[in-house]
Formats: structure tokens, C-alpha cells, sequence
């Protein structure tokens, strides 16, 4: 798994955002933007986040949430925002490893 840490003023508003609206077991916010060949450094981002408030709800209801928070974030900078989205207890079945990030198909590259 490859990943990028460049800690940007969108990760850390997405950071601290997640932070302050979700009791957070786990968060891990990778930059991947570097993956997708578009020359921006904060186009495309892999949230693995673990919280308890996502006990009981299901992937949609998780999404939505997570869309409804970052809505400003989604509306301007962001290109992509692949969300790995667990309850405790499903990440411990998971043995804490969230899945890897598809290759990218060049479909995001400037002409």
C-alpha cells in the first residue's frame, strides 16, 4: 500500500472537522493525490475512519453523513474521497486493515 503524507490545509479542516463531530477510535486520512497525475495536491484523499456512531447504520447512512460534514471540503478542492467507514467491532472483524486503493485509470489526468 502506498501512501503520501502531506499534511495540507484540506487534511487538516477534514481532520479536525471528523474530529469534532465523531467520537473517532480511529481516523487515517491518506493524500493520494499524487497517485492521479492531475498535478494538485489535494484532489484526492482515502478516509479509514472507526467510530461508534456508525454502529447500527448502514454504508449509505455512513456515506451521507460523512458528505453532510465534509460538504464544503467536497464542493470545492476535492476530487475524490474514498471512504473506508467502520464500526469498532467490524474493524477488529477486519483485523484494522482497510482496503487498498485501485490504481488509478488515468480518467482524472488534465488534457
Amino acid at each position: 500500500m502506498s501512501s503520501h503524507t502531506v499534511t495540507t490545509a484540506v487534511a487538516q479542516r477534514i481532520e479536525a472537522t471528523l474530529q469534532q463531530a465523531l467520537p473517532c477510535d480511529y481516523l487515517e486520512l491518506v493524500n493520494e493525490s499524487h497517485l492521479h497525475g492531475r498535478g494538485e495536491l489535494d484532489s484526492h484523499y482515502k478516509l479509514t475512519l472507526v467510530s461508534e456512531q456508525f454502529t447500527g447504520l448502514s454504508r449509505i447512512a455512513r456515506h451521507r453523513l460523512l458528505n453532510q460534514l465534509l460538504a464544503a471540503e467536497l464542493a470545492g478542492p476535492l476530487h475524490a474521497l474514498a471512504l473506508h467507514l467502520y464500526s469498532p467491532s467490524e474493524w477488529q472483524q477486519r483485523q484494522q486493515l482497510a482496503p487498498a486503493s485501485p490504481a488509478c485509470r488515468g480518467g482524472s489526468k488534465a488534457p
